[in-house]
């Protein structure tokens, strides 16, 4: 693929000069304890500042130039690379408990403009455990970004038990700062919808009124009860939002922007019981097992909802009549359209035609749907909707002694990496040791050609890491990997100067968070308890 990208890309370099800006100065992960979700709470659910919300839109430091350089210098790619990085240490104990997660890395880095991924970290101050999220927005990135800022408040309250849910209530009755539920790690760039705020948390509140109401919440739901029913009901609090009138014309077609556009989503639980993870569409968890020989394993702890899953393609034709079997899923895509085959928004594959058209009638005359990202279509077969959902597939793991990290990234990061290879990435960046397996019978009778190449991979796997962040080092990889799976500044460097009407491309947005596990906590917990415990 480099030889397309860099003949496609050449024929235009006389065009393009490079303009790198200078990069917003980097800040520290910031956590945000929402202590008060009454008037407030717009600005604390919005703790961006102007220059972050500029760099969310615009996705890049570039100028507005579609600016192209070959030539960009080590210190340039570093910048581009690591403008969004986030690491973040914490503490084995909180005050209210142990933490199965001592450190974790994010990143991200744009082919679309702006940026259609989204990430999110958070501890549950209420419950146990921490939430980790990564999201990949198509259609648009409005999607995206309302269920990473919303999704982990869902989860939270569901696993909350009613003597909490009750204090919450009590507090948004009298006007008192409301206990705090999540305490959030953002980076300085991460944007918020300051505008729709409110809405958002009015429908959060009716959502744990109907959990007081409900006589079997008394000590709050398992975490993968919370999961399901919170992917379900934000997804359908997006779609009430969106039909139903609302206070301001900004607040409805956001409303209508989130519901036309859509998003996957792959959400990790994890405390000192092990992890769960809920994944709806095609970002992906993977688990990075140390064996006894200090060789790294690969454990997938989540499924893709796309066409390359039989058992999916096969759910999907079953909900629909025969006569449709040969078009619900055409050219790998829902209708000949759609890659991911579950998703939060995407009401054009959920939503009537009927509907779908008088939603869209309703809106203010003159407004332009263009403006508002609405590229509205009725997909070509479109006879039995519902086409789509957003149930999430659950998978537990329990943690064991030799399981050290986890991988959250989206599509970006898998169309260009096994799950191997990014598992042996990271360990061999947590371990400072690329080990080498010994030249094979066969290996050695290589003819000369072939032990050239041997060597090369062998001293590609051997390089030393270019990254203090493991999500950086994956990134790197992913784009800049030649023939040979060795580092090569030239392929790195073509893939970030693609101007923006090529990169996507070539390439997909990449959000990748690497979580590491308390080893030493795990291993306690799995030692049988002693005559004297």
């Amino acid at each position: 693929m480099f030889a397309r990208v860099y003949v496609s890309v050449v024929k235009r370099a006389s065009s393009y000069t490079l303009t790198l800006h200078s990069a917003v100065p980097r800040q520290g992960a910031h956590h945000c304890h929402f202590s008060c979700l009454g008037s407030s709470a717009c600005d604390r659910l919005c703790n961006t500042n102007d220059e972050s919300r500029k760099w969310s839109l615009h996705g890049k430091y570039f100028s507005t130039r579609q600016d192209l350089d070959f030539q960009q210098s080590r210190v340039q790619i570093n910048s581009i690379l690591r403008s969004n990085e986030q690491s973040v240490n914490l503490p084995e104990f909180d005050g209210r408990g142990l933490s199965a997660v001592k450190k974790f890395e994010s990143n991200q880095l744009a082919a679309n403009t702006p940026n259609e991924d989204r990430r999110s970290a958070a501890t549950c101050l209420q419950s146990k455990g921490m939430l980790f999220g990564v999201f990949d927005g198509h259609g648009g990135w409005a999607c995206a970004q309302a269920v990473s800022e919303r999704l982990l408040y869902y989860v939270a309250v569901a696993m909350m038990p009613k003597p909490c849910l009750e204090e919450l209530e009590r507090s948004m009755e009298s006007g008192r700062c409301v206990p705090p539920i999540l305490q959030w790690y953002k980076h300085h760039t991460d944007m918020n919808y300051r505008d729709s705020a409110s809405l958002y948390i009015d429908h959060l509140r009716v959502f744990w009124q109907e959990l007081l109401n409900n006589e079997d919440h008394e000590a709050g739901m398992s975490p993968q009860e919370a999961l399901d029913c919170a992917f379900k009901r934000l997804d359908a609090d997006i779609s009430l939002e969106a039909q139903v009138p609302l206070s301001n014309d900004l607040m409805r077609s956001t409303a209508i922007q989130v519901a036309f556009s859509g998003s996957t989503a792959c959400v990790a639980h994890a405390d000192t019981d092990g992890i769960y993870v809920a994944n709806t569409g095609d970002c992906r968890a993977v688990l990075g097992v140390q064996n006894q020989d200090g060789s790294w394993s690969a454990e997938p702890l989540s499924l893709d909802h796309n066409s390359q899953n039989k058992t999916e393609v096969e759910r999907i034709k079953a909900q629909h009549p025969p006569s449709e079997r040969n078009t619900v899923i055409t050219d790998d895509r829902l209708l000949g359209v759609l890659m991911p085959l579950r998703s939060f928004g995407d009401m054009k594959f959920k939503w009537s035609r009927e509907l779908q058209h008088s939603i869209l009638a309703s809106l203010e005359p003159g407004m332009d749907l263009d403006s508002l990202s609405l590229y509205h279509y009725t997909p070509p077969n479109y006879l039995t909707p519902p086409y789509l959902e957003v149930t999430p597939e659950i998978i537990y793991h329990k943690l064991r002694p030799q399981d050290r990290f986890l991988i959250l990234a989206t599509d970006g990061l898998w169309d260009e990496l096994q799950n191997e290879e990014a598992v042996r990435l990271v360990g061999e960046h947590l371990s400072g040791v690329h080990l080498q397996a010994p030249v094979s019978p066969a290996e050695k009778k290589l003819k000369l050609g072939q032990m050239h190449e041997l060597l090369l991979r062998r001293q590609a796997r051997a390089s030393p890491a270019l990254d203090a962040n493991a999500a950086t080092h994956l990134i790197r990889h992913a784009l800049g990997m030649g023939e040979y799976r060795e580092l090569s500044q030239e392929r790195l460097a073509s893939m970030l100067a693609l101007p923006e009407d090529l990169a996507r491309m070539y390439r997909d947005d990449i959000t990748v968070t690497v979580l590491y596990l308390n080893s030493d906590l795990i291993k306690a917990n799995a030692r049988p308890p002693s005559k004297l415990d």
